[in-house]
């Protein structure tokens, strides 16, 4: 396989659809899956609601072969994945469900029916992928909790969820229907001798212009490629570069996808002398659900900022190194690992260094990556298992699920007998930036975690932060919920009668 470079000729973008290859040119390389769908192959089941990734109505399944050969498959919103992150891949929609039943309805297309889970019918298509991504990867029915949450990326303005969860367990109860991906593995199996993707397209941005679109699979074809290009644009996930393109109809120059450097799509674990896993090592391709979710495993206080951290769809697309290199002052990923004490290691070239995150953002959207240099994985060490250690995570928004923050709050302490030793808080949406709130750090340290500290805590923040008023919160809100969390973190974690979860969180409590 051809590692790609600036001057190699482009070739077309080839994945499998309808269980045939798809050879796709001519069109520019920011034509998203859903364009191409609706436009190009008038599979018009798949529906565009918002174009940004918010309400689902474009929902389909992408599915590849891994490493070991098996079919892996996750939802995507079409409306902002760029069609040449495909090449490779295979693309199921609403209107392949029904093979899978031998031309009859799907389990979960007929619950829907059943269940009158429809009514306007315009989301349908989008919560039959969501459930049929979730029929084939659960062989048992999820609680209804479970099934809320893997419907989250799926918005329903008329009907209701109620009777749609309810077709959700009911998919469960009919006979069961198998899903047999052979078929596409033997068609994808005929695209893994192709070389790595150079694609050349019109730019519609820029009329008479072209858009390149590189898609390395080796790491060190990738450094040499971004030495080479240092003013390309890196894509990942595309959950932040796809809406300046359908929103923004911005030109993007020439774009090095990420998404096919295998060896950027690995967690690593650091273990100490005993065999304890004491840090992650996340690399800049694994996926926000991969990374989150392994990391959720080894600190649950951080589950539930996981299921909340946007969508599936979103989650399954966007990716860790991304929504930390993005920059945005309101990204949930940032304050929770400001917590942690992590590091980036950028990369220019050959060369490599070692950042810590709270050391990267110097200004609004703006970072201490140098020209060419990009983030190659994120280090997250881990809090210890020491009874005086506690952590907690916490998200306000105007929607529990699938919403940006007003405030995101993460709070690292570490306790010697009855004195804080050891204190990281890290803030979302209180700034130009996140960051770590140093006077308030300050006004715990060396002192015994009690409601005078607290008390010290909260007054502090007002020296850290003078948080702006927009569309989500007030100067105001943010100030006084920042210093209510504080609060919540200490009644949670007070050495005497801290609260337990059911007495601080409705939702574990109603579900």
């Amino acid at each position: 396989m051809s590692a790609p470079n600036a001057s190699q000729p482009s070739r077309p973008i080839r994945f499998v659809h309808r269980g045939q290859v798809q050879e796709v040119s001519g069109v520019p390389a920011t034509t998203t899956v859903l364009q191409w769908l609706r436009e190009a192959m008038h599979c018009t089941g798949t529906k565009e609601g918002c174009a940004e990734g918010d309400c689902g109505a474009c929902t389909v399944v992408v599915g590849e072969c891994d490493a070991q050969g098996q079919w892996q498959q996750r939802t995507v919103n079409s409306c902002i994945q760029l069609l040449p992150t495909l090449d490779g891949k295979a693309l199921l929609t609403v209107e392949d469900v029904p093979q899978a039943s031998g031309g009859q309805l799907h389990p979960c297309q007929d619950a829907l029916v059943q269940c009158h889970g429809s009514q306007c019918g315009f989301c349908t298509p989008g919560f039959v992928m969501s459930l049929w991504h979730l029929y084939e990867t659960h062989e048992q029915p999820p609680s209804r909790g479970d099934m809320a949450d893997a419907l989250a990326g799926n918005l329903c303005r008329c009907t209701g969820y109620r009777p749609i969860v309810d077709a959700g367990q009911q998919m469960f109860e009919a006979p069961r229907v198998a899903f047999d991906p052979a078929p596409l593995l033997q068609a994808l199996a005929t695209l893994t001798t192709q070389s790595d993707l150079v694609y050349e397209g019109p730019d519609p941005a820029q009329p008479g212009q072209t858009t390149r679109f590189y898609a390395p699979t080796t790491l060190e074809a990738l450094a040499r490629l971004r030495a080479d290009l240092p003013q390309a644009r890196l894509l990942a996930g595309g959950t932040d570069i796809g809406l300046w393109v359908t929103k923004q109809f911005r030109a993007l120059g020439d774009v090095i996808y990420l998404g096919g450097v295998a060896a950027l799509q690995t967690i690593q674990t650091v273990q100490d002398a005993s065999g304890q896993t004491v840090a992650l090592e996340v690399g800049a391709g694994v996926t926000l659900e991969d990374a989150w979710s392994t990391l959720a495993a080894q600190v649950p206080a951080l589950r539930e900022l996981w299921l909340r951290f946007a969508s599936p769809p979103v989650r399954h697309a966007g990716t860790l190194a991304g929504n930390l290199a993005n920059g945005s002052p309101i990204g949930d990923s940032a304050p929770i690992l400001l917590a942690l004490g992590a590091s980036l290691v950028l990369r220019r070239g050959e060369a490599e260094r070692v950042l810590p995150l709270d050391h990267f953002y110097l200004d609004y959207m703006r970072s201490d990556l140098q020209p060419g240099e990009w983030v190659q994985s994120v280090r997250l060490p881990l809090p210890t298992a020491t009874p005086g250690t506690v952590m907690r995570a916490y998200k306000l928004s105007k929607r529990r699920d699938s919403d940006i923050s007003a405030v995101c709050a993460g709070f690292h302490i570490r306790m010697e007998g009855d004195t804080i030793v050891e204190a990281r808080l890290g803030w979302g949406g209180m700034a130009a930036t996140a960051k770590r709130a140093s006077h308030t750090e300050a006004a715990l340290l060396g002192r015994p975690w009690n409601d005078s500290t607290l008390q010290a805590a909260r007054a502090a923040l007002s020296q850290d932060f003078q948080p702006m008023t927009d569309l989500r919160a007030t100067q105001d809100y943010r100030l006084r919920t920042a210093r209510n969390l504080l609060t919540r973190f200490y009644l949670e974690t007070r050495p005497l009668d801290p609260l337990s979860a059911d007495r601080t969180q409705i939702w574990p409590a109603h579900v």
